[in-house]
């Protein structure tokens, strides 16, 4: 099987002195990575053979992960969960088994802790301990979950809720369900032990001479993602419907050759951490076709956090993004904010957004480090964003850019986060706060970036803060007449080509700072606006071109 990328010609910006791409090749969307897929004999075994019962009452932890055992021993094939509501513990996939869930059957995972077993795992990018995964695999070869089922991870046993996140009805439900509340009152735990690792601090992540059963006193804080693949290659989860995870849904990490295809993600909004995909230092993989309604960011790439991340040193790279609808979620597709081991070769296209918080989402800070690079998308399509189309953050979980712990002497090193050569082409958005909203660091700017043929219907059109090199092609921005439709800030090589936008806006283009620098405007009319140029701040008439 291929596994080469072919045609990355991209956009691999030839950079001149002044820091503007003087050549930009197209690429070729028929050249795309290439993802090693999985193949199991035909023979197969049902759980029933094994003494399950599809009851939802009896627990069938042993007989299923027996199977799957047995079934990888004999030279693989498929283990079929025929319909009914099996109640499980923990599971651990096989090398070269496909667990097949017939339609009708749901994996229903048990509410009872103690099947759940304390173990070292990993929480947003660094080492940590968790509980014990409902669906895990480590180092294995040629594995799937596929069918037409449902996979239920009862993430409720295990998750906090806010007053403010749920419904009058649903606060007093959880109340008399038991649990405990917090301090303030304004937050509901499973038990006393979560409240008291929550408003303690207590921390999860594993360090040295810290043993495993020191973390029992928080066990109930250690929340388990769904589905935890780590070190595992040639991957298939196809057509299952994954639901009501306790943290993240799904969870590869440190893997090659996946396919997600045609799956359903599921989370309710109020799911803290409720991710629907979470794919961390991953080479090579597929996501197409499929359906997320979560409670956080929907599809993420990611690579490790900080320090630990950039010595483990694994990128996410060569993936392509493709046939995706998002319903809720705190972003469509997300880069970061753990991408300390860099991510590169992204290919997105043909996705719609429809009342996610935000669209294209990148995220970092300081101290990160991490290199993201080579990020292409393409007929990307929104409806009703809530925050911002296209967003990219420096500063992310800062509250404000001037905060004294985050804004130390600037200096580029080794945490310092690196965001540059992407292009989106063909993107829509009706309705959003923001069209586009793009802020770097002042030691680092957001670097070529272009946003090329789309349409923006937004309250604000775009706002740029430490950026170098950003490309505006065909772009057409419905805004409100009162508010600049673009703002720069301490930027410079900003180009506008061809920009259409609402007739009697007050200001056309805003300049704040006396770094501004380089900007050009051509093909589009300034006359449409009551004025063209608005200066503040030691900004200079001189720092921008009309042609």
């Amino acid at each position: 099987m291929r596994k080469k990328i072919i045609g990355f010609v991209l956009l691999a910006a030839t950079i001149g002195a002044n820091g503007q791409a003087k050549k930009a090749n197209a690429f070729n969307w028929n050249n795309l990575p290439v993802v090693a897929k999985t193949s199991f004999k035909k023979d197969t075994v049902n759980i029933i053979r094994y003494k399950a019962v599809g009851d939802g009452v009896v627990l069938n932890t042993a007989a299923i992960n027996q199977a799957l055992l047995d079934c990888s021993k004999k030279g693989g094939g498929v283990v079929l969960v025929p319909a009914g509501m099996w109640m499980t513990g923990p599971l651990y996939l096989q090398s070269n088994v496909n667990l097949h869930l017939s339609k009708g059957a749901t994996l229903m995972f048990t509410d009872d802790k103690s099947q759940y077993k304390i173990v070292a795992g990993d929480y947003e990018g660094r080492s940590a301990a968790r509980n014990e995964s409902p669906i895990n695999g480590n180092g294995l070869t040629n594995i799937a979950i596929t069918g037409n089922g449902v996979i239920d991870g009862n993430g409720d046993i295990w998750r906090a809720v806010g007053r403010g996140q749920v419904t009058e009805e649903h606060w007093k439900k959880k109340i008399a369900s038991g649990g405990v509340l917090s301090t303030d009152g304004k937050s509901w735990y499973p038990s006393a032990q979560y409240k008291a690792a929550q408003e303690e601090g207590k921390s999860m992540l594993l360090v040295p001479g810290k043993k495993l059963n020191e973390f029992e006193d928080m066990k109930d804080f250690l929340r388990p993602n769904l589905l935890v693949l780590k070190n595992c290659k040639r991957i298939l989860l196809e057509g299952v419907i994954f639901q009501n995870s306790g943290a993240w849904c799904l969870h590869p990490i440190v893997c090659e050759d996946l396919t997600i295809r045609k799956v359903m993600v599921k989370n309710p909004e109020y799911a803290q951490n409720g991710d629907g995909m979470d794919i961390e230092s991953v080479k090579n993989f597929l996501i197409e076709d499929c359906v997320l309604d979560v409670g956080d960011d929907a599809i993420c790439i990611k690579s490790g956090k900080d320090e630990e991340g950039r010595k483990r040193g694994v990128p996410t790279e060569n993936g392509v993004i493709r046939g995706n609808t998002v319903y809720a979620g705190h972003g469509g597709v997300v880069v970061g904010s753990e991408m300390s081991g860099g991510v590169r070769n992204l290919f997105i296209e043909n996705c719609t957004f429809l009342g996610t918080d935000k669209g294209l989402r990148f995220k970092s800070t300081r101290g990160r480090g991490g290199v993201v690079e080579n990020i292409y998308a393409r007929n990307i399509f929104m409806k009703n964003i809530l925050q911002e189309a296209i967003f990219f953050d420096m500063w992310y979980f800062v509250k404000f850019a001037t905060d004294s712990k985050r804004d130390q002497t600037p200096v580029v090193n080794e945490g310092t986060p690196v965001f540059k050569n992407m292009v989106f082409d063909r993107i829509f958005c009706n309705g959003a706060v923001k069209g586009i909203f793009i802020r770097g660091l002042s030691e680092m700017p957001i670097q070529n970036i272009t946003v090329s043929n789309s349409v923006l219907v937004a309250n604000t059109g775009v706002e740029l803060s430490e950026t170098a090199g950003i490309n505006l092609k065909n772009l057409k921005l419905v805004t409100k007449s009162n508010i600049p439709v673009i703002s720069v800030n301490n930027s410079k090589d900003f180009v506008v080509d061809g920009l259409q936008y609402v007739k009697g806006a007050d200001v056309l283009l805003s300049l704040d700072g006396a770094n501004v620098s380089k900007v050009s405007v051509s093909n589009t009319d300034g006359k449409l606006a009551k004025k063209d140029l608005e200066l503040k701040n030691g900004a200079t008439a001189g720092a921008v071109l009309f042609k």
